[in-house]
């Protein structure tokens, strides 16, 4: 029998024109519930979603000091968006999840399906703010049909996100006595695993109902380390209980205007998607092959962009048509009526290890990043032993792009000396090893080894250990440094960046690590040549930031933006921005909020890249408040995301090196391959860290930032944000200014 610790009644706020006004405030230390209000100005300014996320982080964290990930006034925060759970809209089911995180020091903030956050907005509540530590483990429920939130203890339930959906559905479900019929589709759980409990790179699970197959699906909210956060606080979930939705649920301010925006790009998608990447086939699995072939899949902790042998084509897209398996119903997405129809499973997976070992399961996934992070980049090329992985990892509650690219750095340190069997308690971590990657997996979960433990706080902790207690060289202690794929403290997501000076920006200059989602430039830099300049590399990574910020704020995907276009978007002007989506979004902003975003297509354009950069540069200074922030922060990014650390490196694409290099030193490419190949290597170096310092001037410009402490200027600031909110920002970097 579970005891309520905490409760709260509430008088549900219908959502109108995509929002309550409500966001919900819950105390662990205290025990305390309370229904916040949001004011307008703060609605105008930061939007929704992220936005609101950050806004109430930055309201609740103490100004007189700094708060460490897993002190208790650490916020954990959830929120969806006006746009978010406007049903027949592709992607509109997102929640973004933000905190302190234990990689970073800084906010994290990631982007997640699964229902929860338009759920818990139907409910009455725009954003969920967490704060302090519960004495004993907890379930929290927001249940919008009893308009009642309430904390209840947990210490009988198991920290397995699957079995906690299946046991909280059943538990919370409402059966209609006429006809039997019960409402699991407005139920979605938020969880992780006890791998979240040892590690610094905890995810979470937001589930939701698939009335077809009878389960619970779930998807991830993997970075930066919140199932961590939470586990941290003492929760074991969250539940959000929806009323039934529709669209008129949204009370847009123009309902047939939001329905014909939402065929409209529906209808598209559905013609198109099997002509471009096939989406609703293979979801993001059809990018391994595409990147193979550019040379830009992460192959042995990054060294590579392919296996030159082919092993790589294992996991490419037809592989996993063959194994991904569906109701027949043609459809399987994480959002009702998304078009897209992206979020696949397979079915009747048995795994070989762990404690599921023998039993049939099904396995959400795996998506692009997993395939390459704990595939190709591991020298893994059998799916199915990629998905026995991410079955595990999402079992765990752990993060597939970190637990892929710290494994795969610990395999070329296992591969070069730097560490030993003795070292790794007896793990073989040699490229390809399954059975230990394997082992080492289920070793964080049990919390109990002291190598998986070190491992578990990712490679920059690592990075660390082994400079202070292996008795390293300098010369290692350096190659460490440059095969150590993080920056901030974050694992870098899944793709070779060598040969995109883009996407070396768009990771090191990204805001809370290298996430792609951020400034997902490579196919656009390296498959399409769309930023051919360096001009047009510097003005992407001031566009895209903002842009990608607009879907995080808003609650929406961003895949049904740019993974299908228009059949003539090459065509455009800038076929980079997808122009007529962005006039879409415009279009179904407007009749949902009643906004006006303008007369003109650049009008228009402007209007959502404004709301959108003020979010982002407050995010900045965000990051100064907690003491980063700064342009040290952005440089020194490892010099294998910019070019090749090692001979081995250099030899395996000489002629492009030697060739790039002819062109540098203005000499032929017969005089380049007379000089040593150690010099040649080292120029080529120089060159490319000169290069990457030079972009990083040019966006802080770009960005309005000043260039020796990396702060925003204060005019800059000025231009952004109303005076009240100024009066908040202005003491954290008034001093930084030159």
């Amino acid at each position: 029998m579970t005891k309520n610790l905490a409760e709260m009644s509430y008088k549900r706020q219908e959502v109108q024109k995509g929002y309550t006004d409500k966001a919900l405030h819950i105390d662990l230390d205290k025990l305390k519930i309370e229904e916040l209000t949001i004011p307008k100005k703060v609605r105008e300014l930061f939007i929704g979603g992220k936005g609101y996320d950050l806004w109430l982080m930055w309201e609740s964290l103490p100004k007189d000091r700094i708060v460490k990930w897993n002190e208790p006034e650490n916020p954990l925060c959830i929120a969806s968006g006006p746009l978010g759970g406007t049903t027949g809209y592709p992607g509109a089911g997102k929640s973004i999840v933000t905190a302190i995180s234990p990689l970073t020091d800084i906010i994290i903030d990631s982007n997640v399906g699964g229902f929860f956050g338009p759920w818990m907005k139907y409910s009455g509540f725009d954003a969920l703010r967490i704060v302090g530590k519960a004495k004993e483990p907890v379930v929290i429920v927001i249940d919008g049909l009893e308009e009642k939130v309430w904390v209840e203890s947990a210490s009988d339930l198991p920290n397995d996100s699957y079995k906690l959906a299946k046991m909280l559905n059943e538990k919370y479900k409402k059966v209609d006595e006429e006809t039997g019929k019960d409402d699991k589709l407005y139920i979605s759980v938020v969880s992780t695993g006890k791998g979240a409990d040892h590690s610094y790179f905890g995810c979470l699970n937001f589930s939701w109902w698939d009335n077809s197959r009878k389960l619970n699906h779930i998807k991830q909210a993997g970075r930066g380390g919140t199932g961590s956060v939470f586990r941290n606080k003492n929760i074991v979930a969250i539940v959000a209980h929806s009323p039934s939705v529709k669209l008129e649920s949204q009370n847009p301010d123009n309902t047939e205007e939001a329905r014909a925006v939402g065929r409209k790009h529906s209808s598209e998608i559905l013609q198109l998607d099997p002509k471009q990447n096939r989406m609703r086939v293979l979801g993001t699995a059809h990018l391994p092959s595409i990147m193979s072939e550019f040379d830009l899949l992460p192959t042995y902790n990054f060294k590579f962009g392919k296996d030159e042998n082919g092993k790589d084509k294992n996991l490419w897209g037809d592989k996993f048509e063959k194994i991904f398996t569906n109701t027949g119903k043609g459809w399987d997405g994480c959002w009702r009526g998304c078009a897209i129809n992206c979020s696949h499973c397979v079915e009747g997976v048995i795994p070989k290890t762990g404690p599921y070992k023998g039993q049939t399961v099904c396995v959400d996934g795996p998506e692009y990043e997993t395939i390459a992070g704990c595939g190709s980049n591991l020298g893994i090329f059998d799916p199915l032993e990629v998905i026995e992985i991410n079955f595990y990892c999402d079992i765990y509650g752990l993060d597939t792009i970190s637990f892929g690219t710290a494994t795969a750095f610990t395999m070329e340190c296992y591969a070069t000396g730097i560490l030993n069997k003795e070292r790794t308690n007896g793990l073989e971590l040699n490229w390809g090893n399954f059975a230990h990657t394997m082992e080492l997996l289920h070793r964080i979960a049990e919390g109990k080894d002291e190598f998986a433990l070190l491992y578990a706080k990712g490679i920059k902790k690592m990075q660390e250990y082994f400079k202070a207690n292996y008795g390293l060289t300098a010369e290692q202690k350096q190659f460490i440094q440059d095969i150590g794929m993080q920056h901030k403290g974050l694992e870098f997501s899944e793709y070779m960046t060598k040969e995109s000076l883009a996407q070396q920006g768009g990771y090191g200059l990204t805001l809370k690590g290298p996430q792609h989602d951020e400034a997902w430039l490579i196919f656009l830099d390296m498959v399409h040549n769309y930023m051919p300049t360096f001009e047009n590399k510097a003005n992407a990574l001031c566009w895209f930031p903002y842009w990608r910020t607009w879907f995080a704020i808003q609650g929406l995907c961003k895949l049904p933006w740019n993974d299908v276009v228009p059949a003539d978007n090459k065509q455009t002007t800038e076929p980079h921005k997808v122009p007529e989506h962005i006039q879409n979004y415009a279009d179904l902003y407007q009749s949902i909020t009643g906004v006006d975003m303008g007369k003109t297509p650049k009008e228009r354009e402007d209007s959502l890249i404004t709301m959108s950069e003020r979010v982002y540069q407050f995010q900045r200074v965000f990051q100064v408040r907690l003491g980063h922030g700064r342009r040290i922060d952005d440089s020194n990014i490892p010099y294998r995301s910019a070019g090749p650390v090692t001979l081995e490196e250099y030899k395996s694409r000489v002629d492009r090196y030697d060739g790039q290099l002819a062109e540098i030193l203005g000499k032929s490419v017969e005089e380049i391959k007379t000089m040593p190949l150690e010099e040649r290597h080292k120029l080529t170096r120089k060159d490319r860290e000169e290069r990457y310092n030079k972009l990083q001037d040019t966006v802080y410009e770009k960005r309005g930032w000043n260039h020796k402490s990396g702060v925003i200027k204060l005019e800059k600031a000025k231009k952004l944000w109303p005076d009240w909110l100024l009066q908040e920002v202005t003491p954290f970097i008034k001093d930084l200014q030159d």
